[in-house]
């Protein structure tokens, strides 16, 4: 079939599966025999099924399958000391650095300047409106080397929350996952959905155990996992299915 004629009447599911690495062809027919595709929200069953890859949402055994990539969409693991701008007066170093060549892309969020971990960067504007609106705040997962030893008492107030000058925070989830002795200092994982500035840091002054050394390790499905510091990857396809589902894409 031309390009002119799948743009108005759409291209063959199990062609669709196939260019997206779910299965060969006759692996994809079997899939949609079987029962395993939904397209907006319908089970299909029929071989004959046309869909626009671009707007319609494609779900194999309830995962989104993203619409073929117009967009770059990386993982960054930011080194400390690099700002999370594209370009800094100070002579900084910045995110630009991690650009491929020839293509201009402008981060998700932010990291302050001291804080290492992942960052995402793309060319989809809709996309990073969508994640960077509190309306669709997504998780984000720290690892905080605090001050002093933390007690369960102090992590039921990040639980519970605090009133900070710039109103109320409560973290989703908040744990000790190890404390030292001499000196003093106990390891924090802490996940929040707020994108309020340095919150992770406020809220540890906020219980008198400041930040050492504070690393995101996860947004959402997007896991840091075992990227170098100062090195990225692409977003798997069922990260970024995942992620224009929390978003509403």
């Amino acid at each position: 079939m031309s390009d002119a004629k799948e743009a108005t009447e759409g291209i063959r599911l199990q062609k669709v599966l196939s260019q997206a690495g779910i299965a060969s062809r006759r692996a994809a027919e079997q899939m949609i025999v079987d029962g395993r595709i939904e397209v907006n929200g319908r089970l299909v069953t029929e071989l004959g099924t046309r869909v626009f890859p671009d707007r319609d949402q494609i779900r194999v055994d309830g995962s989104r399958i993203p619409p073929p990539r117009r967009h770059v969409y990386l993982v960054v693991n930011k080194p400390r000391g690099v700002v999370s701008t594209m370009d800094d007066p100070q002579g900084r170093a910045t995110l630009e650095e991690f650009q491929p060549r020839n293509t201009r892309l402008f981060h998700v969020g932010r990291l302050d300047t001291e804080t290492d971990g992942l960052i995402l960067m793309t060319n989809d504007g809709e996309f990073a409106n969508r994640m960077s609106h509190p309306a669709h705040e997504v998780p984000k997962t720290y690892l905080a080397e605090v001050e002093g030893i933390v007690t369960e008492k102090e992590v039921q107030r990040l639980l519970k929350g605090l009133t900070l000058e710039d109103g109320f925070i409560r973290a989703d989830a908040a744990k000790v996952v190890n404390r030292v002795d001499g000196p003093p200092r106990s390891l924090l994982r802490i996940t929040i959905h707020s994108g309020r500035n340095r919150i992770v840091r406020r809220m540890c002054d906020a219980i008198a155990h400041p930040v050492r050394e504070l690393s995101r390790i996860s947004i959402g499905p997007v896991r840091l996992g075992r990227l170098p510091v100062g090195e990225s990857r692409e977003l798997t396809r069922e990260e970024l299915g995942e992620l224009f589902d929390m978003v509403g894409l």
